[in-house]
């Protein structure tokens, strides 16, 4: 099986997003954390559907998705950021979820490009 980096790092950010929840749950904080994993976790997700999408529509329009799921989940980590609700630092997280946004954005505007 040829090796796919964005199912790689869809697969380890939904792990890096979990933990963060658990961490998140143990401060009490229970409203953006529940955001936070909703979207986080969907990211790869629709990343898997659109690799199993029945044509190139398909594969495009989960893989728009996937990158506004990223977006979505860097705006939940900007608010912990800013916020200062719970004392976590997401730096690491902010860094990942912007590769994604990248790899995403790009797989989208080259299958936008290719006949």
């Amino acid at each position: 099986m040829k090796h796919n980096v964005v199912q790689q790092k869809r697969f380890d950010f939904a792990l890096v997003i979990i933990n963060l929840y658990k961490a998140l749950q143990d401060k009490r904080e229970f409203v953006i954390s529940r955001q936070l994993l909703r979207s986080g976790t969907s990211i790869g997700a629709n990343v898997e559907e659109g690799n199993a999408g029945q044509s190139r529509k398909d594969f495009r329009a989960k893989m728009s998705v996937a990158s506004k799921e990223a977006r979505e989940t860097r705006y939940w980590l900007q608010l912990l950021q800013k916020s200062k609700l719970v004392d976590v630092d997401v730096a690491n997280e902010l860094t990942l979820v912007e590769e994604l946004i990248r790899i995403l954005t790009s797989i989208v505007k080259t299958t936008d490009e290719t006949p």
